[in-house]
């Protein structure tokens, strides 16, 4: 019998780009004219993968929020990795706003995702395993259209298929 062909789908991010967008965030903010005074600071947190903005106002927390999501998808990093809570109100009338880039797949959106493959009548294997979902079938063919039928999905997150094999 032959050994089955698998893949993995998996949700991560290149924390050096992030990093790198955040960089040239923290520039754009000192240069650009309509940021410049305004108060805005945003900081980073790399083993968290974590964002807090501060700002005088919604609208200006929103400015960052642009600046950041252009430079990130400028580094190719996917916008549906990051996920930006509501400002929160903050001392002296300004406001507070924090975000996180999401890494693996949650544990909710891993079964509707084993639900769904299972559900295109494929003879293919959705196995959840931590933050990632292996699928093994027989068939690479079947592997293919598994990989085909997701891409064509919006589980709300980025997803990669990893280790084909």
């Amino acid at each position: 019998m032959p050994k089955d062909a698998s893949f993995d789908i998996v949700s991560d991010v290149d924390m050096q780009e992030v990093d790198n967008a955040f960089q040239q965030t923290v520039r754009e903010l000192a240069q650009r004219y309509d940021l410049k005074g305004a108060g805005a600071a945003i900081e980073f947190s790399r083993r968290e993968g974590s964002f807090l903005i501060t700002a005088p106002s919604e609208f200006v927390a929103g400015q960052v929020v642009d600046v950041l999501g252009s430079k990130l998808a400028k580094r190719g990093i996917d916008l549906k990795a990051l996920r930006m809570d509501r400002p929160q109100p903050a001392a002296g009338m300004s406001v507070r706003q924090t975000g996180r880039m999401v890494q693996g797949i949650d544990p909710d959106i891993a079964k509707r995702i084993s639900k769904d493959i299972r559900g295109t009548k494929l003879k293919v294997k959705p196995v959840i395993e931590g933050g990632k979902l292996r699928v093994s079938a027989s068939s690479k063919d079947a592997l293919q259209s598994v990989i085909a039928f997701l891409r064509d999905q919006d589980y709300g997150q980025p997803l990669q298929f990893a280790n084909y094999r």
